[in-house]
């Protein structure tokens, strides 16, 4: 259908700025003459941005036609782009990300939404796969991409290659793309949003406080912007409660007395939380510590994520067919076994082997996220589908976030200690990525756990052949 594959090309145009940005970190730490706790703030504001951002869209969605929110989306997300690639350094660059988080932030539940409203309950996990491949290619193309430009033209490029790409997207948003369902007038709580900014933007930069050395804060100050942070998400929680009575909620949280989604959703949190965490690490280890250029940093995440894309429809297949648990459990047991792995490298560590770790977290990844996604969002009533993929996609957002603001923070204290006793880069940020890697294994043992409690909605049991075929094979409008 036209409008799926529209908003699919818009998600695949986000990931794939995400993905190139990963790897060029540490040469914008270097290019820019920032320490790591500061350059991985590039990563952590885009995600803080979305999670301020996305907890409005479940009240977007329904105040704005999908035409509205499409362009808006897309206009930011070029926009940011811009001032990114035109940028004179640091605060301009973090600028131009921040703004490209707010398009991301309204596309990503936008896409989510959209697929609960359109395509049949029986046929989603299929559907859900589709996307998965798709989406998929920006993670498989992305570090490549990046490690080549990086070596060879400049991360500037990283922008300007995108850019392109971001504007064909607006410009068939503004030819194609149609209105779908009805918009209401309710206004919006601006005391909402505010308290949201303060709650989550608290936490995270508390986070982001432990261990910063040299560049970062006392861990007096990180308890305090956690406590207030969490104040504040107390008086959010307690603003939507009393708002949602009359179903005026910023952000409704009645999807929260589904149990089956409440168990999604935290299991979609811990895994992103020590994902964003350690995808953000990732390439620290390999160029600081493993000693590889940007080119092959991101050519040891290449097979990983070909693969991941590669699976994608043959894990919604498995969906429809067997339901969550035969999934989520060996997925997440390959999550946690390859962080693991992780936790155990150092400086000689073969190449081959940080592929391989990389190939199986892949794979445990690609296991995943099509039933958490299929089963959170199909436990609840159909009115809800907005506010619950507005939760989902923020919980998801803030824990990796947190996560990669925590494991760079303990990287980046070892580091600093490590070189102010005359080590080496190598040898200093070792001990670093280990106890960051372990961190983020042990976190991510909740899951394992967790996936045996997940359930199939009822209405996505059984579907009838034909109906799945006249779905998955509808043509464009």
């Amino acid at each position: 259908m036209r409008v799926i594959w529209l908003l699919l090309v818009a998600a695949f145009v986000a990931i794939l700025n995400e993905t190139t940005m990963a790897i060029a970190i540490p040469e914008l730490n270097a290019s820019l003459g920032i320490p790591p706790e500061l350059g991985q703030w590039l990563t952590s504001a885009f995600m803080l941005t979305m999670a301020v951002v996305i907890p409005t869209t479940g009240f977007l969605l329904q105040r704005f036609t999908t035409r509205q929110i499409f362009l808006a989306a897309m206009i930011l997300f070029s926009s940011g782009t811009l001032i990114c690639l035109v940028a004179p350094g640091f605060a301009v660059l973090l600028v131009g990300r921040v703004v490209q988080a707010a398009g991301t932030g309204i596309m990503m539940p936008l896409l989510m939404t959209t697929m609960m409203n359109v395509v049949p309950p029986h046929s989603r996990g299929r559907m859900m796969g589709r996307v998965g491949l798709v989406i998929s290619l920006a993670p498989a193309i992305g570090p490549t991409m990046s490690g080549i430009v990086l070596d060879s033209l400049g991360w500037r490029w990283l922008f300007a290659i995108v850019l392109p790409i971001a504007l064909v997207a607006l410009g068939l948003g503004a030819k194609w793309m149609t209105n779908l369902g009805e918009s209401t007038h309710a206004p919006i709580d601006m005391v909402s949003v505010v308290l949201s900014v303060f709650a989550f933007g608290g936490i995270v930069f508390g986070l982001s406080q432990f261990g910063g050395g040299d560049g970062g804060g006392s861990a007096n100050s990180a308890w305090t912007a956690i406590a207030a942070g969490l104040v504040f998400l107390a008086l959010f929680v307690w603003r939507q409660l009393t708002l949602q009575k009359e179903d005026r909620a910023l952000l409704d949280l009645r999807v929260f007395s589904a149990k089956n989604y409440v168990i999604a959703v935290v299991i979609m949190a811990v895994v992103s939380l020590a994902m964003f965490g350690t995808f953000s690490l990732l390439p620290l280890y390999l160029q600081n510590v493993a000693g590889l250029n940007a080119t092959q940093s991101g050519l040891v995440l290449l097979p990983g994520s070909i693969l991941m894309g590669v699976l994608a429809p043959v894990m919604g297949r498995i969906y429809d067919a067997r339901g969550p648990r035969t999934l989520l459990i060996p997925g997440s047991v390959m999550i946690a076994a390859s962080m693991f792995s992780y936790s155990m490298v150092g400086v000689g560590t073969p190449t081959w082997v940080l592929v391989v770790i990389q190939t199986v977290m892949s794979l445990g990844l690609a296991a995943s996220f099509t039933p958490l996604f299929s089963a959170s969002l199909g436990s609840l009533e159909p009115k809800l589908y907005s506010h619950g993929s507005a939760a989902l996609n923020t919980m998801q957002q803030v824990a990796g976030a947190a996560g990669t603001a925590l494991l760079i923070s303990i990287y980046s204290s070892a580091l600093h200690s490590g070189e102010a006793a005359g080590r080496s880069v190598a040898e200093s940020g070792a001990p670093g990525a280990h106890n960051a890697f372990l961190l983020a294994a042990v976190i991510a043992l909740v899951p394992v756990v967790l996936s045996f409690f997940i359930k199939k909605p009822e209405d996505q049991e059984d579907a009838p052949a034909e109906v799945v075929h006249s779905v998955t094979e509808t043509p464009a409008e």
